[in-house]
């Protein structure tokens, strides 16, 4: 859920707002990762419906572009400077970003973690899924699908980013355990859907024995589907796993491309993430650690997690 560049313009936007002198002692920062991501859209919705329901204003900003740490720092460091109380981030490098949120925690100033952890500080709070639990899960699941012995790919995130290391350490130990004679060949990304589908694509024209394409997110898991159109494929003829829930994966299972999919609940990571900032911001106490869960979705349970989340 990762995979997209971000909107530039929300970048402009909130540099020049920033610049401005507006006050935002009462409003809460929310730093996501991508304006544009089908996953994101669903976190930032939530904490936009989260900001609405407690009647504050939500500074929405993010890096220029894919994975960048530098402008994401500006943004933080701008947020702080307008002495803002709270802050939630999605952090695009665990340990990159874990020197600002120091300043910030030792300021007084609380910081909700959602989706990626900050490796090297203490936060407020950190909102998510647990990654490497529903990983495992993913890699359970997955290896039913398949024999042992078959060679499979497995699609990573960004592995400086406590996300991606968890997603693949997860799935591939479970993987391992109940196919412990299975190939598992990595394709590895930023988050970037482009990385992923050049890769896939790269390893189906190489191998004419791939079973499976298994995801660390869903832009992922739609970029292989896109490799696997490309090369003439169709629907089935290599199992596609995701992981995230996204709108437009789910779509894709109804299609016959998607054969399993670990959903986060996306739109809860945002609006827990910036309740847990509000309250913090009032002064109330919340819990270190909120675990928003996870769906396994196959086509026989699609339907009902369309249901849960609203996707129609």
């Amino acid at each position: 859920m990762m995979s997209m560049k971000m909107n530039k313009l929300i970048g402009a936007i909130a540099a020049s707002a920033l610049l401005s002198g507006a006050v935002y002692a009462e409003s809460i920062g929310y730093i996501t990762k991508s304006a544009t991501n089908s996953g994101w859209m669903m976190i930032n919705q939530g904490a936009a419906d989260a900001a609405k329901e407690a009647g504050v204003d939500l500074i929405t900003v993010g890096p220029t572009f894919q994975g960048d740490l530098s402008s994401q720092l500006e943004v933080f460091e701008n947020l702080l400077a307008q002495g803002i109380k709270a802050i939630a981030i999605a952090p695009v490098d665990s340990s990159g970003i874990a020197p600002a949120v120091k300043d910030a925690m030792d300021a007084g100033v609380a910081v909700v973690a959602i989706d990626t952890g900050v490796n090297g500080a203490a936060v407020t709070s950190f909102v998510a899924t647990d990654n490497y639990a529903v990983a495992k899960v993913q890699g359970a699941y997955a290896a039913t699908l398949v024999n042992d012995g078959d060679a499979i790919v497995y699609v990573t995130g960004n592995q400086a980013q406590s996300t991606g290391q968890e997603r693949r350490n997860g799935f591939t130990e479970a993987f391992k355990t109940a196919r412990p004679n299975s190939e598992i060949l990595e394709v590895p990304t930023e988050w970037n859907s482009a990385q992923a589908q050049e890769g896939v694509e790269a390893i189906l024209n190489a191998r004419n024995d791939i079973k499976m394409v298994a995801n660390a997110w869903d832009g992922g898991t739609m970029g292989a589907k896109a490799a696997m159109e490309n090369l003439g494929l169709s629907a089935g003829d290599v199992l596609l796993v995701g992981f995230d829930g996204a709108t437009d994966a789910v779509e894709a299972m109804e299609a016959g491309w998607v054969h399993a999919d670990t959903a986060q609940m996306l739109y809860q990571m945002g609006y827990q993430g910036i309740k847990a900032a509000v309250d913090a911001s009032n002064g109330k106490t919340v819990s270190a650690r909120i675990d928003t869960g996870f769906f396994l979705v196959t086509p026989t349970t699609a339907q009902a997690y369309k249901d849960l989340v609203g996707i129609k």
